[in-house]
Parts: C-alpha cells; structure tokens; sequence
C-alpha cells in the first residue's frame, strides 16, 4: 500500500487481496476525532510529530459473500443503519481503526511489549518507524553473561578454591547460584505480569512495593553497579588433573593473609567462609542485565526469563566444573599464590587468558556502565525524587549526565583500589535489590489479586520467600556491619522519599495487601455490635446541611477542627458527605468535582477521613440514604455530627426545621448518635489553648457518650489544661448526696476524673433565682412565647379555612399553647442553669432532647433556639441504644 492509498485515495475503497472491498475509515469518525485530540506526551525522534489525518473515501457496498458491487448504494436509512451497525456501542469506529491494516491483508508483526504512554501515530498508512530492538540471545543472554563473567572469575576463583577447599567451594558455588536461580524465578514472573518500562529491577520493585521501596532499592542497586564497573579493569604447582591434588584440596584450608591475600602468618587478614562468601558473591550478580535494558528488548515477557535464567544455569554449571578443575590441576600453595593460574595453565598459551580477562573485564564493566545510568535516568523519569530531575532523558535519548555521573563514582572506586572492600558493598547493594525483587514475587504471588496473570508459569510464593530468605541470610553472612550500613542507607533514602518525594500510585502490592486486610479484618468484626472497649467513633460529617455556604468552600473550616477532636490521637475514620439535589445523570460531573474539592479540604485540614457525595432530588431523600447504606459491616459511622443553624431565624429560612427535625428523627430510627455544634466559628484549632471547664448537663442516660466525648477533648493539646464539671440533674425530694456519690463512684470505675454537681429542681425555680442570666432567658423565653402563638394561631385558621385537621410541614399535629409553654419553660430553667454556672466553660455538652411526636419543627427550633441562647460554645448530644462505656477491663 504505498501513500496514495491513504493520502489520495479519493472515493476509492480499500482492496484487500483477492478483489475484496472494505469500508474506510471516515474523517469526522468519533474515535478519529478523539485520537487527534489525545496528548502525544514525549516520544524519541518523533517528539514533534503529529497524528496526521486520513482522507478517506466513500465505503463500498458488499453483498452477503463479500462480492463488491452487489450491493445498491442508498444513502436511505437502511444505509445508514447498515454503516453504523455498532453506534449503539459506540466504537464502530474504533474497529474500523484497529481492524485497518488486517482487512488490507498486510503483514503486522505481533505488538511486543508496549510502554506505558508510548505514542501510537498513523504516518501515510505506515507504522511509526521505531529503533531496533535485541533479542534474547542478543539483548538478555550475552549482557548477563558478560556481568556475571567478570574480573573475580579469572583472578580469584582459584584462589576461593584453594582456601575453602573444593567441597566448601562447591556448597559456596551452589549456596550463591541458588540464591541467583530463586531471584532470577521471581524476576521471570513479574517481568511477563504485563508491559515493562525501562529501569529494570526498579521499574519491577516500584511497581509491586509501592514508589518509595522502588527508590530507595532502586538507588542503591544504581550504586551497586556504579561501584560494580571497578571490578570489570612459573609451571610449578601445576600438577595437571591428578586425583592426588584433588584429595588434597578437597578440604577447607582458612589462613591469616596479608591485604594482597598471600598467606600470611602474622597477616591481619583472617578468612572464614562467610568472608568467600563476600568475596565470591560478586561472581554470580549480574542476572538484572537484560531487565536494565527492557526498553530496547523486542518481547521482554520472552527474552527475559529464557535469557536471565540461561545465563544463570550457564554461569553457575561453569563455576561447579571449574572447582572440580582447579583443585585437581594445582596444589593449594599454587592456588593460593598464583593470581593468574587461569592464565598459567591455559592451553595453547597464557595471552588467549589474558586476552579473555580484558574482553570479560570490559564488557562486565560496559554493562555496568552502560545499565547503572539508565537505571538512575528511569528513576528520575518518574519524576518522584526532584533532586534527581537533572538525570531525566526523553524516550530514546541516551543518558549522558547520568553516565558522567555513573564514572565519577566508578573512578572513584578505582581509585580506591581494594577489591576487598569493593566487592562486599557491592555484594550488599545487589543483595538489596535481589531482596526487593523476591519480596515482590512473595506478596504478588500470595495475594494473587485479579491483575496478577504472568505468563512464566513456574514460580511459588514459597520459592520467593526462600530466595529473600537466603539474601538476608547472606548479608548477615559477608558482614553484619555492612548489612546493617546498607539497610540504614536503603532507610534513609525511603524516609527521604516519603517526605519529600511526590506522590505516586503505581497500584502496588501494598495497596492490594491493605486491600484484602482490610476485607478480612471487616468479615472479622461480624455484623454484631462491638464491645463497649473496642468502641470507636466513627462520624459522619454533614458538610451542607443547611446551604448557606459559598460555592467554592465545601465545609465549614472549623468542622475538620472538631471532628478532630473525637478521635483519640489522631486514630479514627470521619466521613465527610455532601448532598447535591438534583438528577443523577446530569450532575454526576458535578459531583466528582465536589467530591475532589473536599476531599482537598479534609487533606488540607489533616484529617483522617474520606469524601463522599450523594446527588439526591432534595436533602431530605438524600440523607435518609445516607444514613441507611453509609459504610460496610461494623464500619458503618455510628454519630451525625452537624452544625446547629443559628442563621435559620435571621436568613428567614422557613424550611429548616423540618429539615432539622427530620435530620434528628432519622437518627433515632437508624439508631445514630447525633452531635450538634453550636458556636462552630469560635471552635478553637489545635494552636489555641483553652482554660477553664468542661461542662456536663448529664439529664439523660446515653450511653456514657457525653462523658466519652469530654475525655477525648482532653486528649488535645487545646483542651488539655482545662477540667471536667458534671452536672447532675435530681428531682426535689430525691437523695441528692445519695446522687452524687453514686456519681462519683461511677466516674471512678470508667477512669475518669470530674468534678460533680448536683442540682435539684426547686434551684431551677425562675422565680426564686436572681441575676442578670434569669433577665436574659426571661426575655428571649417571652419572644419566643409569642412567636409560638402566632405560628400556633396561624396554622389553626389556616386549618379552620380549609377544613382540614391541624397541619404543619405536610403532617397532621396535635399541640395547643400550654404544651408548647410546658416545653419552652423546660429549656429557659435548663439554659438559666447553664448561663449561671457554665457562662465561663470552655465547652458545654448537655443532652439533645429529642422531637416531640405530636409537635411541629418550628416549635421544636424554638425550643433549641431558646436552650443555646447566649452559650458561645456547646454540643448538643444524644447517644443511641448502646454503652459505649465500659466499667470492666
């Protein structure tokens, strides 16, 4: 198909081989458009290119077998309706796309792992020109072979055999290649679990145990290879294969060696297995090889695993035949002192040795220095770490900052010169990320989430565990000291990343983990109620109720504030919920948007809670749903926490107290304790200590919520200085001392320290009690009596006009004047009492009475109005039918 066929096609339809004719694609098609519109984001060569539109022509006409022509062209609506056969899906032009080079019959190799955002463009008909990506003999095989082959092999493998012997040298061979082989396992798995980016190991451990493991292991691997290109730079005692020099070497010989690792009696150097172990580990790193060069790989879920695991099999049968052969060719004087005995009895002559050394060297070093800055530039790409920023690179671009870097580091370590001492940091380094990889494959493999589908088949959550197992065994083996230097430094770089890192969800297991924690830790709490000790607040936070907040602000700023206040250090879930009336579908949008902002806020707030918007034809139907089918099992929030509207008289708000008294009602039938804030705008915020006390107006049993409530205000450092008053409410001729031990004693048990107060009816008395608090309830208790008549009065001659039965809010009441006054007179001597011993409280808490059955919300709003009346600070509680209190451990 040349460009023409796309460019200038003209009215012609696309042929395929064999005469047949298929429809193209239509420039205004719906997934065209959508393509065209899409961000490109980076790319290599073609960062500047566009997707360029297709002229198409008109679609042929086919008969049932396919035949061209047979088919009369209507542009009717059977036409239409034969062009748009899946509109009702919506993508019968993404088919079209996607089917476009398969109904042209041309030859499409099978998409190898695609990267995450790479650019997809359509270019004159043509797939995007791409670089030339290895395979695995290529791309994962020879790299690895080439790291693991390196400069300890040919200088002190025979010296390891001479000093451990060959059956401590076999068990270190097999002890380490297992280690690797386990690794390389775990590799395999998560590298065929779906595409792969660059960066390797990293891009694999981030992945799985979140972006701060993934960076802290991932900087420390990068500084394994650094430091790894360092290590990549007479016939007597050779006995030939003699069974004699076999026996012979066969057991351990450990010697004191000076720092050149010539035995030494007086050497300061002592050797022990765990120190070959250090030393020989070096020898078998390297497997991450092909992954560090994923991005230039054509399938990485093929080459990988055959590549990785080849090279290891092949490595590690090659160090188990050279034991065998060096310690039955030399004596263990010639082991032990000749570094170059690999050169020494090479056939035809030494050089073919020294010519491998060099090759091997080079080449284990290249890769070194040719993956360790790819992997920092990976790290830096996913922009989590921005002092790293100065590392990234485009798609395709090579790193040269990181490389220049990388050298520094290399040379330095050159410079150092001590292959002792280089080699058992990088053994940790490596060790971390080995480590990294099978604890991935572990909680990957035994959550087995839906997603986790790998195509390498053989591997087990047991085998992982095993190979982490045994690189933490070898770190403590080589040295504990620098295990514990590198696990510090793996520390610090996580909580460096935690703090200052930005944010990232890359779906790791963590979150999988925490996931099925928590389903199994809610099928653990049953449906039964918990125990009175293991009782937490949860609150729901109704951010609106009332609607006389700006647009913009989601919540009151001080609700945060005070839901903070229920939980005890901190620990504890709040649900933050918002109700828009209207219809669903057309403000889904709206809601999301909403659900963002205060989610914003209870962030911005630091509060421990969630967001949650419901879209509802009013706030009545809206709530009701809320309070029925918010949260899941023994989650479910157990106290409504809202602000009182003070506003409602002054805004002329006539619909908020059926709104109230509905809100309260519903509460009592879903059996939610309720708190209600009244002077949220002076509720103080974490920085603003209050004196003084908290004050309880105990009437009614709740549960010990009220007294629960005070303790945990204790808890902030705001209310900490002050003390707690509990106020006792007795009848006139009951035992009031009596009372107030039982009190005292109750207190005691629940651990709590009060003060308590009893006060009798006969002290409520208005007419017996002086001061300037009776003159102030006095007054408001008059105008409310009088704007309860005339509601009362107006609703009766609307009643008596209509002939229908006294109504208010859509409800039939019975009520008269002197119900009403028995009730306003209750709440003026309980607010008296409150002005006259709690005028100066830091908070108030007294019980909510709840609304009576037969009486309308506006009545009941006067009631509250008239019971907070001059109180700056108070909560108005109710508990439900539970103790959330207990007296026993």
């Amino acid at each position: 198909m040349n460009n023409g066929d796309l460019e200038g096609g003209g009215d012609e339809a696309f042929h395929a081989k064999g005469g047949r004719k298929y429809s193209p694609v239509r420039p205004h098609d719906r997934a065209v458009l959508e393509m065209s519109s899409m961000d490109p984001g980076s790319s290599s060569s073609d960062s500047h290119s566009s997707i360029r539109k297709i002229k198409v022509g008109t679609q042929g006409k086919l008969d049932s077998e396919g035949r061209e022509g047979s088919v009369p062209d209507n542009d009717g609506v059977n036409g239409l309706h034969r062009e748009h056969k899946l509109e009702l899906f919506g993508f019968d032009s993404l088919v079209n796309i996607l089917g476009l080079k398969s109904m042209t019959a041309e030859q499409i190799p099978a998409p190898s792992s695609p990267r995450d955002s790479e650019d997809v463009s359509i270019t004159n008909g043509h797939p995007k020109p791409s670089d030339v990506k290895m395979g695995t003999m290529m791309g994962v095989f020879v790299p690895c072979l080439q790291s693991i082959l390196g400069i300890i092999y040919y200088i002190r493998f025979s010296w390891i055999i001479g000093m451990g012997g060959i059956g401590e040298s076999l068990l270190l061979v097999s002890f380490c290649g297992l280690c690797t082989f386990l690794t390389g396992i775990s590799l395999s798995a998560i590298a065929t679990n779906g595409a792969m980016k660059g960066g390797g190991p990293y891009y694999l451990i981030g992945r799985a145990l979140g972006p701060e493991v993934g960076v802290s292991i991932g900087l420390c691997f990068f500084l394994g290879n650094a430091v790894a290109g360092a290590l990549d730079h007479h016939k007597a005692g050779v006995t030939g294969l003699s069974l004699e020099s076999f026996k012979d070497n066969w057991s351990s010989d450990y010697q004191n060696t000076n720092s050149a690792g010539i035995p030494d009696a007086e050497g300061k150097v002592h050797w022990n297995f765990n120190a070959l172990v250090g030393l020989f580990f070096p020898a078998v790193t390297g497997i991450m090889a092909g992954s560090n060069r994923s991005a230039s790989l054509k399938d990485t879920q093929r080459s990988i695993p055959i590549g990785t695991l080849a090279a290891t099999l092949a490595t590690t049968g090659l160090y188990l035949v050279s034991v065998f052969l060096f310690g039955a060719v030399a004596t263990r004087d010639k082991l032990l002192t000749d570094r170059l005995l690999t050169a020494t009895i090479a056939w035809p002559f030494p050089a073919i040795i020294h010519i491998g050394i060099i090759l091997s060297t080079l080449g284990a070093a290249l890769q070194s220095l040719t993956g360790a800055p790819r992997l920092l530039a990976a790290i830096a790409n996913d922009d989590i770490l921005p002092v790293l920023n100065y590392f990234k690179v485009g798609d395709g671009s090579e790193p040269n900052i990181a490389t220049l870097f990388t050298s520094i580091i290399c040379m330095g370590c050159v410079i150092i010169g001590n292959l002792d001492l280089i080699t058992p940091t990088v053994t940790m380094f490596f060790l971390l990320c080995y480590t990294g990889v099978n604890l991935s494959c572990f909680l990957l493999d035994l959550l087995d989430a839906p997603s986790w589908r790998p195509r390498w088949k053989f591997h087990h959550w047991s085998l992982s565990l095993l190979g982490a197992s045994l690189c933490i065994v070898i770190m403590f083996l080589i040295s504990w000291s620098f295990t514990v230097v590198s696990l510090a430094l793996a520390s610090l770089i996580y909580y460096y990343v935690s703090i200052k890192g930005k944010a990232g969800d890359w779906g790791d297991g963590f979150k999988s983990a925490y996931f099925q924690l928590a389903l199994r830790s809610l099928r653990s709490l049953g449906a039964n109620q918990v125990h009175p000790k293991n009782w937490y607040p949860i609150p729901l936070i109704f951010c609106r109720p009332w609607g006389k907040l700006p647009e913009n602000v989601p919540c009151h700023p001080k609700l945060a504030d005070f839901a903070n206040c229920m939980k005890k250090k901190g620990r504890g879930m709040s649900i933050f919920v918002n109700i828009l009336d209207g219809d669903y579908h057309e403000r889904a949008e709206d809601a999301k948007a909403a659900c963002k902002q205060l989610d914003t806020y209870i962030n911005y707030k630091n509060c421990e809670g969630v967001a949650e918007i419901v879209v509802a034809p009013n706030m009545t139907e809206g709530f009701r749903g809320i309070v029925q089918t918010m949260g899941l099992g023994n989650l479910k929030p157990n106290i409504v926490v809202m602000r009182y509207p003070e506003i409602w008289r002054r805004e002329n708000l006539k619909e908020i107290p059926a709104r109230f008294v509905g809100i309260i009602n519903d509460c009592i039938v879903a059996n939610k304790a309720v708190v209600i804030v009244k002077g949220l705008d002076e509720w103080p915020n974490e920085y603003q200590r209050q004196y003084g006390t908290i004050d309880l107006y105990w009437i009614v049993r709740d549960g010990g919520l009220m007294l629960l409530l005070s303790q945990l205000l204790l808890t902030k450092e705001s209310f900490e200085s002050c003390k707690i008053q509990v106020f006792c409410i007795a009848e006139e001729d009951s035992d009031a001392e009596g009372l107030k031990v039982d009190v005292k004693k109750f207190l005691y048990d629940l651990r709590m320290q009060a003060e308590v107060i009893v006060i009798t009816i006969k002290s409520w008395d208005v007419q017996t009690e002086g001061g300037s608090q009776q003159d102030e309830s006095l007054e408001a208790f008059t105008a409310a009596q009088q704007r309860v008549a005339g509601y009362l009065a107006e609703i009766k001659a609307a009643a008596e006009k209509e002939g229908t039965p006294l109504m208010a809010d859509g409800k039939p009441v019975v009520v008269n004047e002197q119900q009403a006054e028995k009730f306003l007179y209750t709440t003026l001597k309980l607010n008296s009492t409150i002005l006259r011993y709690s005028r100066m409280a830091a908070v108030v808490l007294v019980s909510l009475p709840p609304p009576p059955v037969s009486h309308p919300a506006y009545c009941y709003m006067e009631y509250m109005d008239l019971l907070v009346e001059n109180v700056p600070r108070l909560l108005m509680v109710r508990g439900y039918r539970r103790d959330v209190v207990t007296l026993f451990t």
